[in-house]
């Protein structure tokens, strides 16, 4: 049975069947399932680069020399190459699943099989061969395996449903998943409850056997929760834009990569809104990759990898509850205020936050209180930003006759994963120019200013910069047009192929009664075999 066959088949059949999104759609394909899917990334990004230097020691520059800056810089390029492939495969992909569905199912083992690499490195053996282990690994995960997940997982949003309404429902529950695993799964559970197992510490100092073993643990347990959290969001989605084309029998022209790159750039809303992910995702990253180095080292109180946990924990419970209070919040606010004011004004608060934060770097509370409010400005630009990049890609639609999810969602997902190892890169030249040395008991002070930086600093640089691109995304103002364009392209290519152009309110309900007849007719069939076996 070949790809094509098998997303047609009831097997791969979404169990999504109401024309409108529901509850059940939006709670477990697009909270549950990505939540969970993301949570090892979001682990990752915590503790990856914090694994390799303390457990694996790659910032120990008599044995790795700047391995450890450059092979996360270098891998950018691999990032940015496979997340194109994936962008370009889903633009060429037409199943009755979908075009970015199918990916998400393809996605399942790739990441069990990257997972199981990043965490197998033959300690026992040279530095070299260790070196050449860690670039292969990293680029399967970063490069290959991650990239057909979340392009595919980020395009569903856009693909879902072209109800403004319903979209925004979906990209505050989809942004939300991430923030919940980056929140809950790498800021507080881990740190409070597992971070003295994954980083054995005595007086002090790093036990890096045991830490190496009990990561070999947390492995098999996070490529068992991937896989599964996977199928849930593959089978709990529905891609009713790309069904449009095929129940209204469009013949889709073959849009060149170098004609859809030419119609995004020619747009300064998709600059501005690529714009904005690079410098909000940058931030964040950076600030995310040194929390647990920030945790360790600036606080007095915090002594060995328990009281750093527990630290972290905290800081990650006290920065996550406004944002999690904010999942409630965030789209009543951007549907009163508008999505690009919400995010806008949200920033403002943010960047007064960030400079709470460095009244006193060395004070839990003071930085604290600091986090709290710059959690509660970056709510909207946390939620609904998705939200707006759909909006800009159907006024690309509207613009140039074509849909770019493809390209566009391929240079989203660049932005999200290959910053990863840009911010990677970053934290580890700042900390080995300065001289961080994680066998210490104790950093110096430079190393200090360092991490003040990268964990308060940076993210604050990047708010500010933002602020001044919101006031330029007015993308919301286009709406009602281009839906009537997209509408217009719609009819004159169903009439001019021979169809039968029926309006889109009368099709959605008809697709709804449809919708309700199956599940009737399911429902009935379940009772019948109830019935035949209980005589």
């Amino acid at each position: 049975m070949n790809a094509n066959k098998f997303f047609d088949s009831p097997i791969a059949r979404t169990k999504v069947t109401s024309a409108k999104v529901k509850s059940k759609e939006l709670f477990i394909g697009y909270f549950v399932g990505p939540f969970l899917a993301l949570l090892s990334n979001a682990i990752f990004g915590a503790y990856l680069n914090r694994y390799y230097s303390d457990v694996i020691g790659w910032t120990d520059t008599s044995r790795f020399g700047i391995f450890s800056t450059i092979i996360p810089l270098t891998s950018v390029i691999f990032v940015v190459l496979g997340n194109l492939l994936v962008g370009r495969l889903i633009d060429r992909t037409r199943t009755k699943q979908g075009k970015a569905r199918p990916y998400l199912l393809i996605s399942a083992p790739l990441l069990v099989i990257a997972i199981a690499f990043l965490f197998l490195t033959p300690t026992s053996l040279s530095p070299m061969v260790q070196m050449i282990w860690i670039g292969l690994s990293y680029n399967l995960y970063y490069a290959v395996a991650f990239p057909f997940f979340y392009t595919a997982h980020s395009s569903m949003v856009g693909l879902s449903t072209r109800n403004s309404n319903d979209r925004g429902k979906l990209a505050t529950f989809s942004n939300a998943s991430g923030v919940a695993a980056i929140g809950i799964g790498g800021s507080i559970l881990v740190p409070i409850f597992l971070q003295g197992f994954l980083f054995v510490s005595h007086n002090g100092v790093i036990d890096r056997v045991a830490s190496y073993n009990n990561w070999r643990i947390m492995m098999i347990a996070l490529c068992v929760i991937t896989f599964f959290a996977i199928l849930l969001e593959y089978f709990y989605t529905r891609e009713r834009i790309t069904e449009e084309t095929v129940k209204l029998s469009i013949t889709e022209e073959k849009i060149s990569v170098k004609k859809q790159i030419k119609g995004c750039i020619s747009s300064p809303y998709w600059w501005l809104i690529i714009s904005y992910f690079l410098l909000f995702q940058f931030g964040g990253m950076v600030k995310n990759g040194s929390m647990s180095f920030y945790a360790r080292w600036m606080f007095d109180s915090v002594t060995d990898e328990a009281s750093a946990g527990f630290a972290m924990g905290t800081l990650g419970l006290i920065g996550g509850i406004p944002t999690a209070i904010g999942m409630l919040l965030a789209w009543p606010i951007a549907h009163k205020l508008g999505k690009r004011n919400a995010v806008l004004y949200g920033m403002i608060i943010a960047v007064i936050g960030g400079l709470v934060s460095f009244v006193e770097v060395n004070n839990l509370y003071v930085v604290s209180a600091g986090l709290i409010l710059k959690g509660i400005g970056s709510i909207p630009a946390m939620y609904v930003t998705l939200a707006i990049l759909s909006d800009v890609l159907d006024h690309l639609e509207a613009k140039n006759g074509f849909r770019s999810d493809g390209f566009t969602m391929s240079v989203y997902g660049s932005i999200m994963v290959g910053l990863m190892g840009v911010g990677s890169g970053f934290i580890n030249a700042l900390l080995t120019a300065s001289g961080y040395n994680p066998l210490a008991t104790v950093q110096s002070e430079t190393v200090e200013g360092v991490l003040a930086f990268a964990f308060l600093g940076f993210e604050l640089i990047c708010y500010a910069v933002i602020v001044i691109l919101m006031l330029f995304l007015n993308v919301e103002k286009h709406i009602e047009e281009d839906q009537k364009k997209i509408v217009e392209f719609q009819k004159e290519r169903v009439l001019s192929s021979g169809g039968e152009w029926i309006d889109p309110e009368e099709r959605l309900r008809l697709e709804e009664e449809e919708a309700e007849r199956e599940a009737r007719s399911l429902r009935e069939k379940k009772k019948t075999s109830k019935g035949k076996k209980k005589m």
